[in-house]
């Protein structure tokens, strides 16, 4: 997954500013093409760019095409690749193929509709651009698409005329527990694109000096998840083996969107885990949200392995969607 950007919002601030803007999208790729479907490269009037189509010269000639299609006002499909003869100079040399579409804002792609998008990024709504490069129609949506959203996934539907363009927010993981397995765990999430946030309460756990340059709220789980929000790009782990600091938590998150809760302990400790929620009314579907023991069982021993078996359960469940939960690791057997 590549890292959240600002494309739309550059090119709806330069249209607005009077300069002119075009947004250039990858809508398809054939062999080794060096950026994935979706990617964006916004293009100003005066020849400013932002973002990226390709891993060499092709934004030179799409920068020279957009600002033509600006002129004419007018929406174009562009093809690079091997075809042309030179695939090296356009940065395709493993022999791939791209096909880009460039929108000029205003003329093409209405600023009203970009303006919706960059508000639902802004409020971390999932959405969906839908465009028939053909007949021209435009559309927003946050319905259907359910598989596109949950990989992160542009392209074109089986029509072969309708191109979805994914919008998700940024993943974020809240961490509950500045314990060691928590110290492997916020490093391997940044990797793997979230933005992590600890919550402690136990300023000698959750210090400066244990997680440098980390995001620490020493709240009380219930309040810090309460400021934090929860949302359908946020996965929930909580690591401290104490219910009087997962439990507040886990009470706000059964009954939220997050795609992944993860709770540490022993199958013991879960089943106490799934009683306590069952006496406080809470229904099978909701305790059935909690992968308890968390992560991946990969026979996981020191912290780090631990954190990586959370990792890979966390990616498994955003990609394929959710599953009944897995045996845990070895270690987390003694909580």
């Amino acid at each position: 997954m590549e890292r959240f950007d600002n494309i739309p919002e550059i090119a709806l601030g330069w249209h607005r500013e009077g300069k002119g803007a075009v947004l250039a999208t990858v809508v398809e790729t054939w062999g080794s093409a060096p950026r994935r479907v979706g990617s964006q490269l916004a293009i100003s009037s005066e020849g400013e760019i932002e973002g990226s189509v390709s891993g060499g010269c092709v934004e030179g000639a799409v920068v020279v095409e957009a600002i033509e299609a600006l002129e004419a006002g007018e929406s174009r499909m562009l093809e690079y690749g091997i075809s042309d003869g030179d695939a090296f100079a356009v940065g395709l040399a493993c022999g791939g193929t791209i096909r880009v579409l460039v929108e000029p804002i205003g003329a093409v792609l209405p600023e009203a509709m970009l303006a919706d998008l960059v508000a639902a990024r802004t409020a971390r709504q999932p959405i969906a651009y839908v465009v028939n490069p053909t007949s021209g129609a435009r559309s927003l949506t946050a319905d259907g698409f359910g598989t596109r959203f949950r990989m992160d996934r542009s392209g074109f539907e089986e029509d072969g005329e309708t191109f979805v363009a994914i919008h998700n927010p940024p993943l974020r993981m809240l961490i509950v527990g500045a314990v060691h397995i928590a110290q492997a765990l916020v490093p391997m999430a940044r990797l793997a694109g979230y933005d992590p946030t600890l919550i402690d309460p136990r300023e000698s756990f959750g210090s400066e000096a244990r997680f440098p340059g980390e995001t620490i709220l020493h709240d009380w789980p219930d309040e810090g998840v309460a400021s934090y929000g929860l949302d359908s790009r946020t996965a929930l782990v909580l690591l401290t083996h104490d219910p009087k600091l997962d439990d507040p938590a886990l009470e706000q998150a059964l009954r939220s969107e997050v795609f992944y809760i993860g709770a540490l302990g022993s199958k013991r400790t879960h089943a106490k885990r799934v009683a306590r929620f069952e006496e406080k009314g809470y229904s099978a579907a909701e305790i059935g949200k909690i992968h308890g023991p968390v992560g991946l069982d990969i026979g996981a021993a020191s912290p780090a392995e631990i954190a990586l078996s959370i990792m890979a359960e966390c990616t498994e469940v955003l990609r394929h969607g959710p599953q009944s939960g897995s045996e845990a690791p070895s270690e987390k057997a003694a909580g």
